[in-house]
C-alpha cells in the first residue's frame, strides 16, 4: 500500500471536514482501523483451529463452525470500515473535480473572466448535498452492520460452548470457541466506537442543517430589509415630486394649491407679506 497516497486523502478529508468530522476521522483511524489491523485479526486468526468439538466425527467441527460463524467478525468489520470511509472520499473527489473546472474556466477566460468557485472548498450547492448524503451514509452504513452484529451473535457476546445438532455430527455434540472472553472485549470496542461514531454523524449532519437554515432566514431578512429601504424611498420621493408639482407657493392663502392646473403659464408664485 502506496502510505504517501493514503496520507494525502486523509489530510483531504481533513481539510474539508468541519470540527465533528475531523473528531469522527480520528476515531476511525486510531480508535477502529488501527485498532482492526493491529489486534483484530490476530485475536480472530485461530477461530477456526481452535473450535473444537466432543466427537470425531467427520466434518462435524467444520459444519459446526459454519453454523455459528455464518461470517468471521474481522470480514465484517473490514467491509464495514470500508463502506463508512468511502463516502469522505467522495467529497474529497467532488472538492478535486471542481478545482479542476475553475482551473479550465480561468485558462478559457482568463484572470478577468470571474470564477466559478470563489471556494471550492466551501460546502455550498452540490458539495453540501454531496456532504450531508455522506453524512446519513456513513451513519446509515453503522446502524446496519450493527444490526447484521446483533442478528447474528445475539447481545455481541459469544458463549464458551455451543451446541451443535447438524449432519453429519451424530447427535447434539458441545464445541469451544478459542478466547471467547478475549473476542468479547474487542467485539464490544468495536460496537461502542461504532455508536459513538453514529451519534458524531448525526451531530454534524444537525450542525449542518441548522447553520444552513440559520443562513437562510438571514437572507430572506436581509432581502426583505432591502425592499424596505427600497418602497420607503421611493414613497419619499413621490411626496417631494409633488411638493415640487409646477413650483406653485401659497403662503397666507387659505385655498389649496391646484393639484393639475389646466394652463401653467396662467398661475404665478402669491406671496403675501
Amino acid at each position: 500500500m502506496n502510505w504517501g497516497i493514503f496520507e494525502g486523502l486523509l489530510s483531504g478529508v481533513n481539510k474539508y471536514s468541519t470540527a465533528f468530522g475531523r473528531i469522527w476521522l480520528s476515531l476511525v483511524f486510531i480508535f477502529r482501523v488501527l485498532v482492526y489491523l493491529v489486534t483484530a485479526e490476530r485475536v480472530w486468526s485461530d477461530d477456526h483451529k481452535d473450535f473444537d468439538c466432543d466427537t470425531r466425527q467427520p466434518g462435524c467441527s467444520n459444519v459446526c463452525f459454519d453454523e455459528f460463524f455464518p461470517v468471521s467478525h474481522v470480514r465484517l468489520w473490514a467491509l464495514q470500515l470500508i463502506l463508512v470511509t468511502c463516502p469522505s472520499l467522495l467529497v474529497v473527489m467532488h472538492v478535486a473535480y471542481r478545482e479542476a473546472q475553475e482551473k479550465k474556466h480561468q485558462e478559457a477566460a482568463g484572470k478577468n473572466g470571474g470564477r466559478l468557485y470563489p471556494d471550492p472548498g466551501k460546502k455550498r450547492g452540490g458539495l453540501w448535498w454531496t456532504y450531508v448524503c455522506s453524512l446519513v451514509f456513513k451513519a446509515g452504513v453503522d446502524a446496519a452492520f450493527l444490526y447484521v452484529f446483533h442478528s447474528f451473535y445475539p447481545k455481541y457476546t459469544l458463549p464458551r460452548v455451543v451446541r451443535c445438532h447438524v449432519a453429519p455430527c451424530p447427535n447434539t455434540v458441545d464445541c469451544f470457541i478459542s478466547k471467547p472472553t478475549e473476542k468479547n472485549i474487542f467485539t464490544l470496542f468495536m460496537v461502542i466506537m461504532a455508536v459513538v461514531c453514529i451519534v458524531l454523524n448525526l451531530v454534524e449532519l444537525a450542525y449542518l442543517v441548522n447553520k444552513r437554515y440559520r443562513e437562510c432566514l438571514l437572507v430572506r431578512k436581509a432581502r426583505a430589509t432591502g425592499l424596505g429601504h427600497r418602497w420607503n424611498w421611493a414613497t419619499a420621493s413621490s411626496k417631494q415630486d409633488d411638493l415640487r408639482l409646477d413650483n406653485l407657493t401659497f403662503l397666507g392663502s387659505d385655498a389649496p394649491p391646484p393639484l393639475s392646473p389646466d394652463h401653467p403659464r396662467d398661475h404665478v408664485n402669491k406671496t403675501i407679506l
